[in-house]
């Protein structure tokens, strides 16, 4: 007998992103956000606006890698076969940004709302439109790694966890 014989079967532990956990992970964080606002507003630095762009891009990019990577895990003529460890490191992308994503609506979110009522004031207003900007952007990336994440599946390869049950 070989050696492989007396190891259990491996199984993938990597699933796909949970929308719950996203969900629950921009409630969290906006209901936090919220409240931080609501009592230390004046407290608080000025929001920077550099997110936005700086989030738009990483979700222009992830979304540029998903649809190239897609093609290649495809095998579109044209294009090289994708090496399985630079899939793997690229789900693990996709899933850290759909995380952040996730965070950053929610505190963001939470932030232009807080801030609603205070909208006629300059300062307020300026924050306001910001988080609202950020957390948009956010929401780009969360989408973006979503796709990425979807694009590194490989196509009819699924193991039994990906049948429906019954088959």
């Amino acid at each position: 007998m070989r050696e492989d014989d007396y190891l259990p079967p491996r199984r993938g532990n990597m699933r796909p992103t949970s929308w719950r956990l996203l969900v629950g992970i921009a409630l969290v964080g906006g209901v936090v956000a919220y409240l931080v606002v609501e009592f230390a507003y004046g407290s608080l630095p000025l929001l920077p606006w550099t997110a936005i762009p700086t989030l738009s891009l990483l979700a222009i990019g992830e979304l540029v890698t998903g649809v190239q990577t897609r093609r290649r895990i495809r095998r579109v003529p044209g294009t090289e076969p994708v090496e399985p460890l630079s899939a793997a490191r690229l789900v693990a992308l996709a899933k850290a940004s759909a995380l952040f994503g996730a965070l950053v609506v929610g505190v963001f979110g939470g932030v232009a709302l807080a801030l609603t009522d205070m909208l006629d004031i300059p300062s307020p207003r300026t924050d306001a439109i910001t988080a609202a900007g950020t957390a948009l952007a956010g929401g780009a990336l969360m989408g973006a790694a979503l796709f990425l994440e979807y694009a590194c599946r490989v196509p009819g390869g699924g193991d039994e966890s990906d049948r429906p049950r019954g088959a």
